[in-house]
């Protein structure tokens, strides 16, 4: 029989692992607690002290006197520190006082709403009071939805259901909006991009009914730590916030390590890939009965390394079942591994950020995170999943060979000394903004002189009768049409389409395991790309365009697709722009972006040789949407050659794709960077960076407003990589490498000089 290693053991090996570059320990940190508030509900006060709580958090404390002085606040504090009783306890206490009192608590995942509605009955069990608390999404029955309408105190859900089903359907909530008294809106940090502009707009919709039908509701936002928390909360509600961010919670001795895999390839800086050293870490904790999480940034690495790892599971634990988990899965999968997690069942995990949030997943002790997740929010966010009990966490951020990680990993102090960044949202985007306008007036029908997000709604609203979406008439703007508008609106995307993946190996089983909004489709689901899902390889028979379905078939290859598109952009208009040293110009506005998927490759799971390749046939996507620019000299062209200076241009790109996030609060897959010898608006050298949603959600903008610094921050990253030539460390390889990169310092030095 096996000897099971112990957490001693495995850290003592780590210890002696030259490939952990750094070790950081992060200690224990004692409660800062309050006695109770006076003001608190005796019947709330015993009920906690029956559960072992006998005095509050210093921000529990503080949100629950704030919120009982009607002013509307945000909290931030890290994971595990309690952050469902600063909402929780004054609701219950309005409803205490006053039974007709309702609370409205906003979840982004019906599994959370799921997770806090169970929370919450533990604690109305025990105060003995006919509280009525529902979670109202897809999976509620007719019978349930009738009795959660007519009588729901607390209604928990999550921004989707209550823009296509709640607030369409208003009428039928009148005793909710009547009385509602609370909104919370929980992981305030995950309403950015597209996802926050949309939510922010059904803020504005939920405001117009709750005026319509007379009441002025509280928002209680919570979120993990991020930069902006009060401008933020200020931007999705509309509200002046509070803010509450001294955390009085008391956290576990954590060992956060950066791991570096070895350079494979001493000529060209090549190092390992990243995914075989998480593959090897993961399965000596996994071996040894230590329930952990691996996160990965895209469904494809999650599916290769779950894969790997169930293939290598005859050696663990009997009972170490190991899971994949990432979007696309259906609502059922994802529950029953939630569960399993909880109940130790499933012994490993591995997951996009999909499991970032606080979705109780039981005693994990071990975060395993795959190349840096592009912002520190998410860093924090992934590594508080260890560690939420009492024994000590254990947190290995692995390294990819990109620049930004190895940056990170060469420059532990910053790293560990960086603040979260800031989260954006554009609520104004036209056309996110057109679709919300469009819902609210099918729900109430706007008067002249109504405004929409604290802006005028006529001209808009004149703009939509003119193409004969509302009727004017006697001074309001009615909805004319016989469709149901927030149908066909996502919030999930500023295009409304989603692909449907359809598993047709067995014929006689036809089953959807899946589904992708359209630029993923593209790139993921054209005619012959193998598909992952759960570790499991699926051959792409067809892609239809028009039914928006892609037809799979189970196969068993060693191999995965990866696509490549060319892509065509075209200055539309200049808003900003701005000229730095050595005649470098930089530039903002809207351009129009064409995509076109061309050929893919196959490659080899375990070497990630190319072993082959196809074409793809699909029509080109065009958008228009916002980007930032940088252009140099034509004479630079001249002064270095026009192959170096190419390479330098090709480096840079490499270079801003990675270090954007640094300024952005976004992933690097909402960024796109095009390199252009010519660009066709100014014939000059130009290095574009779009946003990747149609109208822009402000990513770009800020680009533009830190490109000073984030040209700093390049030079920085290639100035301290050891290489000679250019490695995926710092410029990528190209060609004309160590020209090109001597090159490229030359320029970001004339760019922005030392001051």
């Amino acid at each position: 029989m096996k000897i099971r290693q112990s957490m001693d053991d495995l850290l003592a090996m780590l210890k002696e692992d030259p490939n952990v570059v750094h070790w950081h320990t992060i200690p224990e940190r004692r409660a800062l607690s309050v006695p109770f508030p006076e003001s608190l509900d005796w019947r709330l006060r015993r009920t906690l002290v029956e559960r072992g709580i006998d005095s509050l958090y210093t921000h529990q404390a503080q949100a629950f006197r704030d919120a009982c002085r009607g002013e509307d606040v945000v909290l931030v504090t890290p994971t595990a520190s309690g952050k469902t009783l600063c909402y929780n306890l004054p609701v219950l206490q309005s409803i205490l006082s006053d039974p007709s009192c309702r609370a409205l608590y906003l979840f982004p995942t019906k599994a959370l709403a799921q997770d806090q509605k169970n929370e919450m009955e533990s604690v109305i069990d025990a105060l003995d009071v006919p509280v009525k608390s529902y979670t109202y999404d897809g999976d509620t029955s007719g019978s349930i939805r009738q009795k959660i309408r007519r009588a729901g105190q607390i209604v928990m859900t999550n921004p989707d259901m209550l823009h296509a089903s709640i607030l369409p359907h208003h009428t039928k909530w009148v005793s909710l909006f009547e009385n509602l008294r609370y909104i919370v809106i929980d992981e305030l940090h995950t309403y950015r991009g597209v996802f926050g502009s949309h939510v922010a707009n059904v803020m504005r919709r939920l405001e117009r009914i709750c005026g319509y039908y007379g009441s002025r509701p509280q928002f209680i936002c919570t979120s993990a730590t991020i930069d902006n928390p009060r401008e933020h909360a200020e931007a999705l509600t509309g509200r002046r916030m509070t803010l509450i961010d001294r955390n009085g919670a008391p956290s576990v001795r954590k060992h956060f390590l950066l791991y570096n895999p070895p350079v494979v390839n001493q000529p060209l800086n090549v190092r390992e890939d990243e995914l075989p050293a998480v593959r090897r870490l993961a399965a000596r904790f996994l071996k040894n009965g230590i329930q952990t999480i691996v996160f990965a940034r895209s469904r494809l690495k999650v599916e290769l390394i779950a894969s790997h790892l169930q293939e290598i599971n005859t050696g663990f634990d009997e009972r170490a079942k190991i899971c994949a988990y990432r979007g696309g899965y259906l609502p059922l999968e994802r529950r029953k591994i939630e569960k399993g997690l909880r109940d130790g069942k499933i012994m490993g995990v591995v997951s996009t950020n999909a499991l970032e949030l606080g979705v109780d997943i039981g005693q994990l002790q071990v975060c395993i995170i795959t190349g840096y997740p592009g912002n520190m929010a998410s860093v924090w966010q992934q590594a508080g999943r260890a560690g939420r009990r009492q024994e000590d966490a254990v947190i290995i951020m692995v390294a990819s060979s990109t620049p930004l990680d190895q940056y990170m990993v060469a420059h532990p102090d910053y790293f560990f000394s960086r603040k979260p960044e800031e989260a954006r949202i554009n609520p104004d985007n036209l056309m996110i903004l057109m679709d919300h306008i469009k819902c609210s007036a099918y729900e109430l029908p706007f008067k002249k002189g109504d405004t929409f997000g604290g802006q005028p709604a006529g001209d808009l609203c004149t703009f939509l009768a003119d193409e004969d979406v509302l009727h004017y008439e006697t001074g309001k703007w009615y909805w004319m049409s016989d469709a149901f508008p927030a149908g066909d609106v996502s919030l999930r995307s500023a295009v409304q389409d989603s692909f449907a993946i359809v598993d047709v190996t067995d014929r006689g089983h036809v089953k959807v395991i899946g589904q992708m909004d359209r630029f993923g489709a593209i790139t993921m689901l054209y005619e012959d790309a193998i598909y992952i899902h759960q570790g499991k390889q699926y051959h792409v028979d067809r892609l239809d365009l028009e039914e928006r379905k892609a037809y799979v078939r189970r196969v068993d290859v060693n191999y995965y697709t990866d696509s490549d598109l060319a892509v065509q952009l075209d200055v539309l208009e200049t808003d900003e722009h701005g000229v730095m040293p050595a005649q470098v110009e930089k530039g903002f506005g809207d351009v129009s972006v064409r995509a076109l998927p061309t050929v893919f490759k196959k490659i080899r799971f375990e070497t990630l040789e190319n072993i082959g390749w196809g074409h793809i046939h699909l029509p080109e996507l065009e958008m228009h949407t916002n980007a930032a620019w940088i252009s140099f000299s034509e004479d630079d062209i001249g002064r270095f050659g026009k192959d170096v200076f190419q390479g330098a241009l090709m480096g840079l790109s490499y270079l801003l794709r990675h270090a954007a996030p640094l300024f952005v609060m976004c992933d690097q897959a909402d960024l796109s960077v095009v390199p252009k010898i010519k660009a066709p608006h100014n014939e000059k050298p130009t290095v574009f960076l779009y946003d990747k949603y149609p109208g822009g959600i402000g990513l770009s903008q800020k680009v533009y407003e830190s490109l000073p610094e984030l040209l700093a921050k390049a030079r920085e990253m290639v100035e301290s990589c050891g290489c000679e030539s250019g490695c995926p460390s710092c410029i990528g390889l190209v060609n004309e490498g160590r020209q090109a990169k001597h090159a490229l310092i030359r320029l970001l030095k004339e760019a922005r000089p030392e001051r």
